[in-house]
């Protein structure tokens, strides 16, 4: 099994929450990247470095993610490319993207988009908190258990 982080947004709290479940599991973590990142000194972990340009690493993971593998990303068209081809999908913040969701995320994501144009809107996300690495930390086991009893 593998679980596939889109490094560049991925908090790196995530990144070594995810590296630590994959050494006492043994899974591999594929960071992929659109910019260097630093990558933990495991062999369990690999750093694809896709070339510059919009999209490019969402494009990637979504070509080599392969259905029952765990992506993780904040990037809500991509979750929905991603679970549209069979990969669960979870935020570093610790919420679960599915077939279910994933209609009402991306109207909201686009709302807040277009209230950011119109600058009725600003900022992005709070910062990364204690309670959010907790939450991750909850889901990424539930997960990750959920996907080794199925395959």
């Amino acid at each position: 099994m593998r679980v596939w982080i889109d490094a560049d947004a991925c908090p790196r709290a995530a990144r070594d929450q995810v590296v630590k479940f994959a050494l006492k599991r043994g899974f591999e973590v594929v960071l992929v990247a659109g910019q260097a990142v630093a990558r933990p000194g495991f062999a369990c972990v690999k750093l694809i470095v896709v070339p510059s340009g919009p999209d490019a690493a969402d494009d990637y993971l979504v070509e080599h993610a392969v259905p029952g593998e765990l992506a993780i990303c904040s990037d809500v068209p991509l979750a929905d490319r991603l679970v549209k081809k069979g990969v669960v999908a979870l935020d570093p913040r610790g919420r679960e993207f599915d077939e279910r969701n994933m209609g009402d995320k991306l109207a909201t994501r686009n709302l807040f988009t277009e209230l950011r144009e119109q600058g009725q809107v600003g900022g992005g996300q709070a910062a990364y908190s204690d309670k959010d690495r907790q939450a991750f930390a909850n889901s990424l086991d539930r997960i990750l258990t959920r996907l080794s009893r199925l395959g």
